[in-house]
């Protein structure tokens, strides 16, 4: 069992940036593939981000590539999430989590979830 804690939302000017952290207690993180989703009020939970248990690996939406950086820390349990050059439309609670069993992009593939940080982009 893997409890991952979000932290790094706030609120920020359309513009700016944040980076988010997912950390880890209960085993190491580095044998899980990881990944990023958000959830906007009213719409469903979407895949943001993801990276390869070795930091290998990394997938963006389309939403979001050339803007979010993905990585990992394994020796600090930790996943991070860069984004830069926010929007507006980039504000939503998003969720780190871990183990995907099946396709990156896909929120019923992930056996742990975090329980979420508010990002909160203002235009």
């Amino acid at each position: 069992q893997v409890q991952l804690v979000e932290s790094g939302g706030g609120l920020v000017q359309a513009g700016g940036s944040l980076r988010l952290s997912c950390a880890a207690t209960g085993r190491t993180l580095s044998r899980y593939h990881m990944g990023w989703f958000r959830q906007a009020p009213g719409k469903e939970r979407e895949f943001v981000a993801a990276i390869t248990w070795s930091g290998g690996n990394t997938y963006y939406a389309d939403s979001v590539k050339g803007r979010f950086s993905i990585s990992r820390d394994n020796a600090k349990n930790t996943v991070y999430l860069q984004m830069n050059s926010l929007k507006p439309e980039d504000s939503a609670v998003y969720y780190c989590a871990a183990d995907p069993g099946g396709s990156y992009w896909d929120t019923e593939a992930y056996d742990y979830w975090g329980q979420g940080t508010q990002v909160t982009v203002s235009s």
